[in-house]
């Protein structure tokens, strides 16, 4: 069954759109896209910061304009680390055909724990990070499942390098010194890792941003039946030849304002339809590439961010709380 429902695209012009106009951000959309190109390693920092002077009118400089899209990650904390509604630690897992092994989050809701003897057996959710490895923002996202009553693991890529370094601009720099492939293969180990505890019932989801919602799109392909469903968070495409081994169902947002990604998105959505795999896609209007992220306040869209955490929960709920299918 194919599931298609877009919300409407908006498009700005010029210059002069805001990412965000319900919010009245002051930093225009090209600006951020510069930012995103910038983040993804497509441009270096003199032409990042040679384009963003460009936008530097009516009091901002560009100066002004890198601080405000750099994270502050004391605004992303919806549920602080020490909430007595769950239980986290952080566990290492052997990924034989990755880099090792790699380490993780690991979050539980304190009464899945608490109310028997034995533990109750919840949907898995693999949430993954960005091109910068684990930073506090994907943590508090991995809280924020638990509370939905999800067991969530958010592995850090960068394990094999020590982990995230506390900097999202060192952390940038050790991402781009690891092998990729490797990189998808500790995430493959980390999903079939939490799939096989016992306290999962067997059915688990995948879901990140930027990298970590392209390699939720290429988990689906990887683990074909063993993946119940995905949420990539503005995140490219399933590799084409993959896209056949799809047995997950596939939630897809992305940010009208996000260039790249938006272009592309026809085709994605029209490859997911050509081999049948269930899916929802959502081009989310005035929403750019980050648009889920409270810790970067100028890229962040709470409405839009809201409007995709429930739909994501939505989906998750649906396709996770039911029996595993055989040979899974």
């Amino acid at each position: 069954m194919v599931q298609i429902a877009s919300a409407p695209v908006t498009r700005g012009r010029g210059t002069g759109v805001h990412a965000m106009t319900d919010d009245n951000r002051k930093i225009p959309a090209p600006a951020i896209d510069l930012y995103t190109r910038f983040i993804h390693g497509e441009i270096g920092r003199r032409a990042f910061m040679r384009g963003v002077g460009r936008y530097a009118v009516g009091g901002l400089t560009a100066t002004a304009i890198v601080e405000a899209l750099m994270p502050n990650y004391a605004l992303g904390q919806q549920v602080q680390k020490d909430d007595e509604r769950i239980r986290a630690s952080y566990v290492t897992v052997p990924s034989p055909d990755g880099h090792g092994s790699i380490r993780g989050y690991l979050v539980r809701p304190f009464s899945a724990d608490s109310r028997s003897a034995t533990p109750a057996r919840l949907p898995g959710v693999i949430v993954i990070h960005e091109n910068r490895g684990l930073n506090p923002h994907t943590e508090d996202v991995a809280r924020r499942f638990a509370l939905a009553n999800f067991m969530a693991f958010a592995p850090d890529t960068l394990t094999t390098v020590g982990g995230y370094p506390g900097d999202d601009y060192r952390g940038g720099q050790l991402f781009a010194s690891l092998d990729r492939a490797k990189m998808t293969q500790d995430l493959v180990a980390a999903a079939r890792w939490l799939k096989a505890r016992p306290d999962c019932n067997g059915n688990i989801a995948a879901t990140g941003f930027c990298f970590g919602g392209g390699q939720a799109n290429a988990l689906a392909g990887i683990l074909g039946p063993e993946l119940a469903a995905a949420a990539p968070f503005y995140g490219g495409a399933t590799p084409a030849a993959d896209v056949a081994k799809i047995r997950a169902a596939i939630l897809i947002h992305h940010g009208a304002l996000d260039s790249r990604l938006a272009a592309d998105y026809p085709a994605q959505m029209a490859e997911l339809a050509r081999h049948n795999v269930r899916h929802e896609g959502h081009l989310w209007p005035d929403s750019v590439h980050g648009f889920f992220n409270d810790a970067t306040p100028e890229r962040y869209n709470p409405t839009t961010a809201a409007q995709a955490w429930a739909r994501t929960l939505e989906w998750f709920n649906e396709h996770t709380r039911v029996a595993a299918p055989a040979g899974a």
